[in-house]
């Protein structure tokens, strides 16, 4: 491309990001790009946090419907968040000023399967889409969109939004012109057909995003990176994990249940993942395959050194030094990634049909593997479900990680009952700690509830929850699932009173 914006006619809708923000206007929703702290718009919400606040200082109310494919940025959600800009968000989020005002009821939040995101959408169940705000590599001569480093849900916003803001990002590498691959053969029910896609790196699709140009109101440029943060290296504990996991990957080569490249994988953000994806390559697993949401510097690592072969995404969520290793060796990223939209990404007829291994953290877990991923006692938000629900219900294998505690000791991964449910017992198979590792599939709710507390229990937890699981099969109300209704929640409530489970 000789210029990032080749199309004359939207050349000539260039504008500054204010101008293009003062197209925005309150209480409209706004479908923007962005996912895991890639791809989202960078100059036009920081002038729409300007905006709203000079219309709250003459007194004037100014709240946007925000609507992404997953986590952005301070420059989007913590801006617009911190001028009281955001009445409403879904359907992920991670920015501490946004968080704090979900969980003080200041905003409205929807937490739902990231792979459920378009299709509400198209079903009318998130109501009429006013602007799609979309940050894009380039524009071709013909009009058409050279994403960035996520994909997301922009097809879905560039579709159905009456009008299209389109933000050109001269920092995203041109080298990214034929990672993408956007699959347009999606339809409603009762009218789907099968997706066409039977390994993690066949294309289906287009290279670009089609968009409707008389759609398109504005053309912002802006020369800014993706702000993304540094994982710490991986702990003792992590590590542990990893080697469980690794460990029982071995096991179940040995048993036939699964081959020697595994199945494609799907790994949640975070150290813990990283260290997993460590593991592997000290385990001396090659040529393996992923089909996830995010590549992240530990799985950007092994397409590097040859661990994995190929890797599908909707996103590439790297540090800093894995950007740079990225667009120096582009060329060779390019024919080992492809970036795809989430609805895509995290299918549930592509998860199933694939047989991803589904590897993600979790807050805690109780007895019967019953997994919370994103409340802390109930009621205050984390971050979300995320995608993590869609590879856990349709993967061939659904892994949960946490360390056994938390906050120097005082809580514990592994609870009587869970304070908030994310992903039920039926969609559990393993559950692991630093201390090992729980292989919950054929088990009975009394049998899981063994393992769990013999394999991932902290010690100095394990005789607590070995008491309450006696008494409760002594003395509950059915001996299926034995609760003691008056205790399966106290350990939270402990915790609430005075700092600690213990």
């Amino acid at each position: 491309m000789t210029t990032r914006i080749a199309h004359a006619g939207l050349a000539a809708r260039r504008m500054s990001a204010e101008q293009a923000a003062g197209l925005i206007l309150p209480g409209m929703t706004v479908g923007m790009s962005g996912f895991t702290g890639a791809g989202y718009p960078k100059a036009v919400p920081l002038a729409l946090a300007t905006r709203i606040a000079a219309a709250h200082e003459r007194g004037d109310k100014f709240a946007l419907r925000i609507l992404t494919g997953a986590s952005t940025a301070p420059e989007l959600d913590g801006a617009l968040a911190r001028v009281g800009g955001i009445d409403f968000r879904l359907p992920y989020q991670s920015d501490p000023e946004l968080r704090a005002r979900i969980n003080a009821g200041q905003i409205e939040y929807m937490d739902i399967h990231l792979g459920q995101v378009a299709q509400y959408a198209w079903c009318g169940f998130l109501g009429k889409i006013d602007v799609a705000l979309i940050e894009v590599a380039g524009i071709l001569p013909d009009g058409r969109l050279l994403p960035s480093t996520s994909v997301g849900n922009n097809k879905t916003w560039l579709d159905l939004a009456d009008k299209v803001i389109l933000e050109v990002n001269r920092r995203q590498p041109e080298g990214l012109d034929g990672m993408h691959d956007i699959y347009y053969g999606t339809a409603l029910p009762p009218h789907r057909k099968p997706i066409p896609l039977l390994q993690p790196g066949d294309r289906i699709g287009e290279p670009y995003l089609r968009c409707d140009l008389d759609k398109v109101i504005a053309v912002v440029e802006s020369d800014a990176p993706d702000r993304l943060g540094r994982f710490a290296p991986p702990d003792e504990a992590s590590r542990r994990i990893a080697g469980h996991l690794v460990e029982f990957f071995h096991h179940e080569i040995a048993a036939g249940r699964l081959g020697d490249q595994l199945l494609p994988l799907q790994s949640g953000v975070g150290n813990i993942a990283n260290a997993v994806l460590g593991g592997l390559r000290e385990g001396g697993f090659r040529g393996l395959t992923a089909f996830t949401e995010v590549i992240q510097d530990g799985m950007l690592e092994l397409i590097g050194d040859g661990t994995i072969e190929m890797a599908s995404a909707t996103s590439l969520s790297l540090s800093p030094e894995g950007v740079e290793e990225f667009v120096r060796r582009i060329d060779f990223y390019r024919q080992h990634i492809v970036l795809r939209p989430q609805e895509m990404s995290n299918h549930a007829e592509l998860v199933r049909r694939l047989g991803c291994i589904a590897m993600n953290g979790m807050v805690e877990a109780d007895l019967y593997g019953n997994v919370n991923s994103t409340h802390v006692a109930g009621s205050r938000i984390i971050n979300g479900i995320g995608g993590s629900g869609d590879f856990a219900r349709n993967g061939f294998l659904s892994c949960f990680m946490s360390p056994s505690t938390a906050k120097d000791g005082a809580i514990s991964a592994l609870v009587p009952m869970v304070s908030h449910v994310d992903h039920t017992e039926h969609d559990v198979g393993l559950v692991v700690t630093e201390q090992g590792l729980a292989d919950l599939r054929g088990l009975s709710p009394k049998q899981r509830a063994r393992a769990v507390i013999a394999q991932c229990a902290h010690p100095d937890y394990r005789p607590m929850l070995q008491d309450y699981f006696d008494r409760a099969c002594r003395d509950s109300y059915g001996k299926h699932t034995p609760h003691l209704l008056n205790e399966a929640l106290s350990w939270h409530q402990r915790y609430l009173d005075s700092g600690s489970m213990r």
